[in-house]
């Protein structure tokens, strides 16, 4: 099957004329199949023809749906929101160890946790910094579901910090210098977790965006942001220490950011919270990540949060 005679959740959002996440809730439920060309999804011509088919006349059937352990939780499909490749390894594990299917959704930390809020998805990862407490995520998640139960588990902690060129020819090595030097930056998207980090730092050190160079600029990934350094598009950028390794940059770490993912607490959704901290303090899946490396993984498993 060519890519030519699928579409993309974007795609299929504009020719439906409904959001992304309306899409991928559609896709969560089991309404609308979808397959995997790398880490996109992708929906087929005729399954989206199918479904609009089955809409019109009334007939759309439920699919089966597995168990987790002995409980019947209604998982016919669960997705994860976020974009570290170590979060593709928790959706093989869940995979291996039950019998449910795990799509993967590649939103900034902000848009993932507001899909999870809005029941878009299962699990959202983040790695927000709070400029007034130094804290990671957990002042983010306890204002925005003020009335949602929920458990907050680290997965690694990870370094972050400036894509530069190589030599780092303007000699940037901490946030105080964008008042001192004129330079060029690459931004991530509104929402995203490196955006949060420049924003805040930048708020706490009183620089104004306004006198950066290219602040308006956005990229979706760190892959796209150390790209554009990189091919001389821009100075610096925002990103972890992995993608640095990848791309033809130089890396100058900042902090060390913790980068957790966040669920909702409920009787139906607890063998799912049992599944993932059952994985994530797992000897095996530990090993396969500290495999990867670049990744602290000392906390793994551990409760950064939870609601009584």
């Amino acid at each position: 099957m060519s890519q030519e005679q699928s579409y993309t959740i974007e795609e299929v959002a504009q020719l439906l004329k409904v959001s992304k996440l309306t899409v991928y809730d559609l896709v969560k439920k089991g309404d609308l199949p979808v397959f995997r060309v790398g880490r996109q999804m992708r929906v087929d011509r005729m399954d989206l023809q199918a479904y609009i088919q089955k809409r019109k006349t009334g007939t759309t059937q439920k699919v089966p749906v597995p168990k987790i352990g002995n409980q019947a939780k209604q998982y016919p499909k669960i997705i994860i929101s976020g974009q570290d490749l170590v979060l593709d390894l928790l959706a093989k594990y869940i995979e291996k160890r039950q019998s449910i299917k795990v799509l993967r959704s590649h939103e900034g930390s902000f848009n993932g946790v507001m899909a999870l809020y809005n029941g878009e998805c299962d699990i959202a990862s983040l790695h927000m910094f709070d400029g007034d407490t130094g804290d990671y995520n957990t002042p983010y998640v306890k204002k925005i579901f003020v009335s949602h139960p929920f458990i907050l588990f680290n997965v690694i902690s990870r370094r972050a910090g400036f894509y530069v060129q190589k030599g780092n020819p303007l000699q940037l090595q901490s946030f105080e210098d964008f008042k001192t030097t004129a330079c060029k930056l690459i931004n991530r998207e509104k929402g995203s977790g490196a955006r949060t980090l420049l924003d805040e730092q930048l708020r706490i050190h009183h620089i104004s965006p306004s006198t950066i160079e290219g602040y308006h600029n956005e990229e979706m990934s760190h892959l796209d942001v150390a790209s554009a350094v990189a091919n001389g598009h821009a100075d610096v950028g925002i990103g972890i220490e992995k993608m640095a390794k990848l791309i033809n940059v130089d890396f100058i770490p900042v902090v060390t950011e913790r980068y957790d993912i966040v669920l909702f607490k409920s009787p139906e959704n607890q063998p799912l919270i049992d599944l993932v901290k059952e994985i994530l303090t797992a000897p095996d899946f530990q090993a396969e990540v500290a495999a990867l490396g670049d990744y602290e993984i000392s906390q793994m498993g551990q409760v950064m949060y939870e609601t009584l």
